[in-house]
């Protein structure tokens, strides 16, 4: 191993197989599916299309709702018909609802529903059972769901201490042992000294998508990973999950500082585009294979001609939520980023100065360090525009305050880089010092804006400060 795989404390970051939802969801394995569609409560609007689909075994009802964005555009979202209680959906993504165009039946008989767009360009085939969804575009299949049968959806349930005895599940106590249910991860799971308590239970969801012809998939950062993404099927999922990472390894899938869940597949005449709006720990299996692609030749005999064509298979698997997804039809890159910008909006243009050269490192120590690094680009007569500070510059981690022995005369030292046009930025984290006397503490927890943990309490997590 390398010098710096070394100088990683690898026991620090969850694989895959130390993620419960993950392990439950590997359990169900590509095949049919077992989920049907009912096409008989098959509902339009000017907004949308919906029916429901059944779990053949466990008997619960999914909505399904299917709508056409202006743009190229499709969403399908899928949630409970009638939950336990609301799950959770993310709000603070778009930038507004997106504004739908009419969806049209054009077959609804033996099994099978046809949805076409305004154009007739589109199509959608439903296939009631197992249920699958095509997405074809002028007679081209671009993407199928749930074709591996791995849509997967843990429907809400209170908690064992307050269910009703029954036969049924009285069976499933005593064939379930405490270690089996402690493995799966269902209300619980421990991670070195963490212990993460379920207080709805599992409520896991994830479905597969298959690119048809596409053998090139890019997206779903942030990893310290090359540009094309890999196949998993030897090793872990790519991981989203966001952590302020101090080390970590490169040529990984591990999340690290961010996470956009948009997957990318590019093919010489059409690019296509996944968003799967979770804000949940999510992780994505991808697997490339060629596939046989048959047709009949001219000849007397019609002997059947076959070629090998990619296929690449993306499995989205999520800790909890809905499944909310929007097809990126395309149908040329410089058309997926609009419409992605269309959904979630444009980049702010940076500042002119952020542009030029940033002097960054962990960390300077007082303002004799920055007079002395800013003098040494002067002395090399080396450009730059930009000195950062990280967060030993605060008072004990206090953000946005000052650490007055290193420190003393800040504002000083602010001027003395403007009159060579040069300018300080300083780091600023996201998480707040517990200390009473910390007026942005003190007057964030009277006015209740930190997240709560499960019994109503501010939520306390370990970071820089403590």
């Amino acid at each position: 191993s390398s010098v710096q795989d070394e100088a990683v404390d690898k026991s620090t970051f969850k694989k895959c197989n130390q993620i419960a939802f993950y392990r439950r969801q590997k359990l169900l394995h590509p095949g049919k599916s077992s989920y049907r569609a009912l096409l008989d409560s098959v509902t339009l609007s000017d907004e949308n299309v919906k029916f429901q689909i059944i779990h053949e075994e466990n008997k619960v009802l999914l909505q399904v709702e299917i709508c056409e964005i202006e743009g190229n555009i499709f969403r399908l979202k899928i949630d409970e018909a009638s939950p336990l209680r609301a799950r959770y959906k993310v709000r603070d993504v778009l930038i507004k609802e997106p504004s739908t165009q009419r969806l049209f039946v054009s077959q609804n008989e033996a099994g099978i529903l046809v949805l076409s767009s305004v154009n007739e360009d589109y199509k959608l085939k439903v296939t009631a059972n197992p249920f699958q969804i095509e997405l074809q575009s002028k007679g081209e299949t671009v993407l199928s769901m749930n074709s591996n049968g791995l849509l997967y959806f843990e429907h809400l349930q209170p908690p064992p201490s307050d269910r009703k005895p029954t036969a049924e599940n009285e069976e499933a106590a005593s064939d379930s042992s405490k270690e089996k249910q402690e493995d799966l991860g269902l209300w619980q799971e421990k991670f070195g000294s963490f212990l993460d308590i379920k207080a709805h239970g599992p409520s896991s969801v994830g479905m597969d998508f298959s690119l048809h012809a596409y053998d090139h998939v890019y997206g779903i950062p942030q990893h310290a990973e090359g540009l094309l993404l890999k196949n998993t099927s030897d090793g872990d999922a790519y991981r989203l999950y966001n952590l302020d990472i101090f080390g970590h390894k490169i040529h990984d899938k591990i999340g690290i500082y961010g996470s956009v869940p948009l997957l990318l597949a590019h093919k010489p005449n059409r690019t296509t585009g996944i968003f799967w709006l979770n804000s949940s720990e999510t992780l994505v299996d991808i697997s490339t294979k060629a596939v046989a692609e048959h047709g009949l030749s001219g000849s007397a005999a019609e002997t059947a001609k076959q070629r090998a064509v990619p296929l690449t298979d993306v499995r989205w698997m999520s800790e909890s939520g809905i499944i909310d997804v929007f097809l990126l039809m395309g149908p040329t890159a410089f058309d997926i980023f609009k419409q992605f910008a269309q959904l979630t909006g444009t980049q702010a243009l940076p500042p002119l100065f952020s542009l030029g050269y940033h002097q960054c490192r962990w960390n300077y120590e007082d303002e004799q360090d920055v007079k002395a690094v800013d003098a040494g680009f002067d002395e090399h007569d080396i450009p730059y525009d930009v000195i950062w500070l990280d967060i030993e510059h605060t008072d004990g981690k206090r953000y946005f305050t000052w650490d007055k022995k290193k420190f003393q005369n800040p504002k000083k030292m602010q001027e003395h880089l403007r009159k060579k046009k040069r300018k300080l930025v300083v780091i600023i984290d996201p998480h707040i010092k517990v200390d009473p006397m910390y007026t942005l503490y003190s007057q964030a927890k009277d006015k209740g804006y930190f997240v709560k943990d499960r019994n109503g309490k501010d939520f306390e997590g370990i970071c820089w400060p403590g």
